[in-house]
C-alpha cells in the first residue's frame, strides 16, 4: 500500500464498539437549556427539541432527556459500486465498495440528486435492515475494499457509521464517507476518526448559495474541510455540482480553486459534477460540459493539481495526469480504469513524481459495474 500525502497527520484512533447498538448521543453531542428544551450538538442547525419532537433531519428526535436516532441499524438498500462513484479517484482506484445510506439529511438542498432518500420521511423507505457487523461480514464476502456511508448524508447517522466503520477495521476494510461536511466540532471529532478517506461536497462558494439553495452556511464546510486535511489523515476529495447560474461564474471558480490551494494544498482532488434538473430546480437546463471544462481549466491554472468534471463522458477531464510532466497517469471512461502509469510505490513512471493519494502496486479491475444486494433475512 502506498500512501502519497503531504504533511501526513497523525493517525485518528477509532474508538471501541459498544456491546450493543445505542439509540441515544454521547452525551457531549447533545444538552439541556434552561428552557426545558434539549439541544443537538450534532450540526450547525443546533436544533432545541421538547419532548416528542424531531429535528429538521426528521431522524432524529427527542426521548426524555435524550436525543435517539431512529435509523439505527435500518437502511435505504445496499449496493456494490466502483470506488470511483463515490467520487474518489486517488484511494484504491478499481476497487468495490459496499454504499449504503439511510433516510433524512440535515441539508434543505433544493438540486437534491438523491431525494427519494434525503429528503424521506417514511421510515418504510428504510426497506433493509442490518447491525454494523453484517454489513462488515457482507462486504468482506463480497470482495469490497471498504465500505461507504452515502446516499444521504451520514452525519445525521453518525452513531450507525461510526459503530459500522469500527466494525469494518476489525474485518480489514477501509471506510468512505461521501457528505457534505455540515457537521459540529464535537461530533466532527467522533464522526471522522474510524474514516480513511472522505468525499466532500463543496455546494458552492458563497453564503448567498448555502442561505438560499440550501439553508446553511458556507463557514462550518469550509472548518470540516480544513479540519479532515490538517487535523486527520483521512484522505480527502472534494465534489461542486455546478449549476448554471448559480455558482459556475469564473468568479466564484477562482475563488473556490484559489482557497482550496491556500488552505487544504494543491494535492487535493477536486471533481466538477454536471447538475441534471431534479427535486425542486427543475426550471434550470443540466450544465453544459463546456462549463465542466472551463471549471477544470480554472482550477488547474489556480494550482489544483488534480481536477476533474463528473456526470459526462470526457475522457480527458476524467483521467489523472501527472502534475509535473503531464504523462498519463491513470485512465479513466467512465468508471472503467484504462492505461496504468503509475509504478508499484504510486509515482509517476514516466518522471518518478509521486501522485497524492492511496494505491496498491496494481488497480483494481472491479469495472463500471453496480450490483444492488440486500442484507435481511
Amino acid at each position: 500500500m502506498t500512501i502519497r500525502q503531504p504533511n501526513p497527520a497523525p493517525n485518528a484512533t477509532p474508538s471501541p464498539a459498544p456491546a450493543e447498538p445505542p439509540r441515544s448521543w454521547p452525551t457531549q453531542l447533545y444538552h439541556r437549556l434552561d428552557d426545558g428544551r434539549v439541544q443537538c450538538d450534532v450540526c450547525p442547525r443546533a436544533c432545541a427539541l421538547r419532548e416528542g419532537q424531531r429535528g429538521l433531519c426528521f431522524v432524529r428526535g427527542r426521548e426524555q432527556d435524550a436525543i435517539v436516532l431512529y435509523t439505527y441499524g435500518r437502511s435505504s438498500g445496499f449496493c456494490i459500486d466502483p470506488i470511483e462513484k463515490k467520487p474518489l479517484n486517488h484511494f484504491l482506484p478499481g476497487t468495490p465498495v459496499l454504499s449504503f445510506g439511510t433516510a433524512g439529511c440535515n441539508l434543505t438542498c433544493r438540486f437534491c440528486q438523491n431525494w427519494d432518500t434525503s429528503k424521506s420521511r417514511a421510515m418504510d423507505s428504510l426497506a433493509d435492515a442490518a447491525a454494523p457487523e453484517q454489513i462488515a461480514q457482507a462486504a468482506e464476502r463480497h470482495g469490497c475494499r471498504s465500505v461507504a456511508y452515502t446516499y444521504n448524508d451520514p452525519v445525521i447517522f453518525l452513531e450507525y457509521a461510526t459503530d459500522t466503520a469500527v466494525a469494518c477495521h476489525e474485518h480489514g476494510l477501509r471506510n468512505v464517507a461521501v457528505t457534505a461536511g455540515y457537521i459540529s466540532p464535537g461530533a466532527r471529532e467522533a464522526f471522522f476518526a474510524p474514516m480513511d478517506a472522505a468525499n466532500v461536497d463543496l455546494k458552492g462558494f458563497t453564503e448567498r448559495f448555502y442561505r438560499k439553495l440550501c439553508s446553511a452556511s458556507l463557514a462550518p464546510v469550509l472548518e470540516t474541510l480544513e479540519y479532515l486535511r490538517h487535523e486527520t489523515s483521512v484522505w480527502l476529495e472534494l465534489t461542486t455540482l455546478l449549476i448554471p447560474g448559480e455558482n459556475d461564474s469564473d468568479a466564484e471558480l477562482n475563488r473556490l480553486s484559489a482557497w482550496v490551494v491556500e488552505h487544504l494544498g494543491p494535492d487535493v482532488p477536486l471533481h466538477f459534477s454536471a447538475f441534471h434538473p431534479d427535486y425542486k430546480m427543475r426550471d434550470l437546463p443540466p450544465t453544459p460540459p463546456a462549463t465542466l471544462a472551463r471549471a477544470r481549466r480554472i482550477a488547474l491554472q489556480n494550482g489544483v493539481r488534480y481536477a476533474y468534471t463528473g456526470n459526462v463522458h470526457d475522457g480527458e477531464g476524467g483521467s489523472t495526469w501527472c502534475h509535473a510532466c503531464g504523462h498519463l497517469l491513470i485512465e479513466r471512461d467512465w468508471y472503467q480504469l484504462g492505461r496504468w502509469g503509475l509504478t508499484a510505490d504510486g509515482r509517476c513512471e514516466q518522471c518518478g513524481t509521486p501522485c497524492a493519494g492511496v494505491f496498491e502496486a496494481q488497480p483494481g479491475n472491479f469495472g463500471a459495474r453496480r450490483a444492488p444486494i440486500r442484507l435481511a433475512h
